[in-house]
């Protein structure tokens, strides 16, 4: 485990890609066919300017905020992402940080560990949930979560399950057996250490979706079969949707997450949601989708007096989370950066992350001379023409 610290996102990126086994850094840097949306997600904000201001700048920087119903120190939630099986105690880690940091956690259908293992160690845990396999299946996994005291529930509609990458993607094997160890003993080899923190703490990865169960099982099932059922299940219609929330409790937070399109925000309000999540999903999805960001003012204008807005994808600096609020988001969420923290230090390199960001907020709302994160508006950015979307096809 690295000691050193993790003073940005850029340096968990190195660290990460040192100590993971190739297969498994690759997988944890994702995207789909070229990486276009992968990579303009953060190009984009390099695009938006800000200009300091001087004088009577204040000391004070309030970056308190609320989502989904909970009050949290900063306006940054952590991603619900798929397993994170690259560190032993995984989702578990994620979970202490954020709760030291004094944000909301989502966790993933597809996290290696449970909804109550994670709730326990965090109790500002949201579930997000796929929708695959039956309609009691679904309602089986919300009841769960519910039991378990996740906070609110996301789901996630915008994966078109697209999987070929330029640069290769390694399949993802049903079990830890002879044969996939032996298959991958050189990587093993090449990182000993990593391999050696598995054992260590009772055993290699397991490589299973204990939150995706159908109704009555008993077991886990294994990532590759629940990605296989995904694959096989209609998306839902809006009504489904909507039946989702109703199960879910129409007084709870409830979130539609991957909306890129204005109409779908609409949508997403007429069914009942009270947060929704601009997403390209970070650039897994479709490639070249335009940038979340680009995307987000649009949004904003349909139905941020309607619901809470909150953006996802590229955030990389505190700069980026201010540049996101003043267009109009609630709040950011955050995958990448704190999945290559967690590669690169376990807890203690999510915690150091999470105190980056915000570190760069403060900053930046003191460069700005802004009191609160409350405080920012449009004109506190710099757009270069056309950097917004505003004609999107019907």
């Amino acid at each position: 485990m690295s000691r050193r610290n993790l003073e940005n996102v850029a340096e968990a990126y190195r660290v990460a890609k040192r100590r993971l086994p190739p297969s498994v850094y690759y997988s944890l840097l994702a995207g789909v066919e070229r990486g276009t949306t992968r990579e303009s997600n953060a190009d984009a904000f390099d695009q938006i300017g800000i200009i300091p201001r001087l004088g009577d700048l204040g000391a004070d920087h309030d970056q308190s905020t609320t989502v989904m119903g909970q009050q949290v120190a900063m306006p940054v939630v952590i991603s619900p992402t798929g397993t994170q099986a690259i560190e032993p105690a995984g989702e578990v880690a994620v979970a202490r940080a954020a709760k030291k940091a004094g944000i909301l956690q989502g966790l993933s259908t597809f996290a290696s560990r449970s909804i109550e293992d994670v709730v326990h160690a965090n109790d500002k845990t949201f579930f997000q949930l796929y929708w695959f396999g039956r309609h009691e299946d679904i309602e089986a996994r919300v009841e769960r979560a519910r039991a378990a005291g996740a906070v609110a529930l996301a789901v996630t509609l915008d994966w078109a399950l697209t999987h070929r990458a330029d640069w290769g993607r390694p399949p993802i094997p049903s079990n830890m057996g002879l044969r996939t160890i032996l298959s991958n003993a050189p990587e093993g080899l090449r990182r000993p250490g990593w391999v050696w923190r598995f054992l260590k703490s009772g055993g290699l990865p397991r490589l299973e979706a204990p939150n995706a169960r159908s109704a009555g099982d008993a077991a886990s099932p294994p990532l590759s079969s629940v990605f296989t059922l995904l694959a096989s299940t209609p998306p839902p219609t809006w009504e489904e949707i909507r039946w989702l929330r109703q199960i879910w409790g129409n007084d709870r937070p409830f979130m539609v997450k991957g909306v890129m399109h204005p109409d779908d925000a609409r949508h997403a309000v007429d069914i009942g949601a009270t947060a929704i999540s601009v997403s390209n999903h970070g650039g897994n999805n479709l490639d070249t989708t335009p940038a979340s960001i680009r995307a987000l003012p649009a949004v904003v204008d349909a139905v941020g007096s309607q619901v809470e807005v909150v953006m996802d994808g590229g955030i990389r600096r505190g700069t980026d989370v201010v540049k996101a609020l003043a267009l109009g988001a609630k709040a950011v969420m955050i995958g990448r950066p704190y999945l290559m923290a967690l590669a690169a230090g376990g807890e203690r390199g999510v915690t150091q992350i999470l105190a980056a960001l915000h570190d760069g907020i403060h900053e930046t709302l003191l460069g700005l001379g802004k009191p609160s994160v409350h405080d920012l508006i449009p004109s506190d950015v710099l757009l270069p023409d056309g950097f917004a979307i505003r004609d999107f096809p019907k």
